[in-house]
């Protein structure tokens, strides 16, 4: 298949574009060109702003593309601009969406494409169901070859995931756990979360390319494993050798103290901190033998080996280091307020 993915770097698509180039697709990528290093031989990269839509076209060979694939799509406006330049140009158009767009929360916790559409919490996830409705629009009334795609927690082995971090990520979390500090865990650590290795999901992915039970769907793509935080925070521990001391604050307390860049409420209380459980029975009767295979107690061993050999990576966070002591201090004089 002649493929075009606009970005193809980034965590997820990182790993598709790996899987379609050994696959011996003929493979386009559309990007900034920031990680060119990191392509495989073979892929054909085109460095271009999206936005300049005259330099894009002229880039672009004039055949179709049996799938464009659109992972840094996050507002109207783009998607709008992507109807524009590939209507009559691709025979499917794959837009990434998210996970988190479902009701928060949900009126069940098993979560099915069906799933009501709504989050009150995140505007990230309130512009991806306005994006997914303008394409559900123009593939129902001018048969535009949409293909809905909503990801949950995927990682890769550059990031290990957690649920409280700062702007730098998640090293500075595993910098406390090594250091014997206390570690911040939203609620009691209880709820239900799911976590997906990337090579995984991109196993599903391109399993709907091209496939004629993919248009004007919606598909979610996800590991069937099941984890609460404590044991995902536990398997980091274990993957550290260190002992978890965690610490747990309430999460809605976590948003109100946290400075607003972090985007605390729309993180937990629209996303990490609501126990989900995702049914993926609609992908694998689309693409018959799917399974998520890394279990991630495998994949965070990964994870944490790469972030051990590769120290450009393990990205100090001081702010977010002080912000959690103060917050430890400020719960427990708080209990010592009213035990006396």
């Amino acid at each position: 298949m002649k493929i075009l993915i606009i970005g193809g770097t980034g965590t997820i698509s990182s790993a598709i574009t790996r899987q379609l180039a050994a696959g011996g697709h003929d493979l386009w990528l559309l990007n900034r060109g920031t990680r060119r290093d990191e392509v495989p031989d073979g892929v054909r990269q085109v460095i271009a702003d999206i936005n300049d839509e005259a330099s894009v076209l002229s880039s672009l060979p004039t055949e179709p593309f049996d799938a464009v694939c659109e992972f840094i799509g996050f507002v109207p406006e783009q998607v709008e601009r992507d109807i524009r330049l590939f209507r009559n140009r691709t025979r499917q158009y794959v837009y990434i969406s998210s996970a988190s767009a479902y009701n928060k929360p949900a009126a069940s916790h098993i979560i099915t494409e069906g799933t009501t559409l709504a989050n009150p919490h995140w505007e990230y996830s309130r512009n991806k169901i306005a994006c997914e409705e303008l394409l559900m629009y123009e593939y129902r009334e001018n048969g535009f070859p949409v293909t809905i795609v909503r990801p949950s927690h995927t990682y890769c082995e550059r990031a290990v995931p957690v649920s409280v971090h700062g702007l730098k990520g998640s090293w500075q979390v595993l910098r406390r756990m090594l250091e014997g500090k206390p570690v911040v865990i939203q609620g009691d650590g209880s709820s239900l979360w799911t976590l997906t290795w990337n090579e995984d999901f991109a196993r599903g992915f391109i399993g709907l390319l091209g496939n004629p039970k993919a248009i004007g769907e919606a598909f979610q793509i996800m590991s069937d494993e099941s984890l609460t935080w404590n044991q995902v925070y536990q398997c980091v521990a274990n993957a550290l050798g260190v002992t978890l001391k965690p610490y747990y604050v309430a999460s809605e307390f976590l948003a109100a103290v946290a400075p607003k860049e972090w985007d605390f409420e729309g993180n937990l209380l629209g996303d990490k901190s609501v126990t989900v459980v995702f049914d993926c029975m609609k992908l694998k009767r689309a693409v018959p033998g799917f399974q998520a295979t890394t279990r991630f107690d495998e994949g965070v061993r990964r994870c944490v080996a790469y972030l051990m050999a590769h120290p450009e990576l393990q990205t100090e966070d001081p702010e977010f280091d002080a912000w959690c002591d103060r917050v430890i201090e400020s719960q427990e004089k708080a209990k010592q307020l009213i035990t006396g």
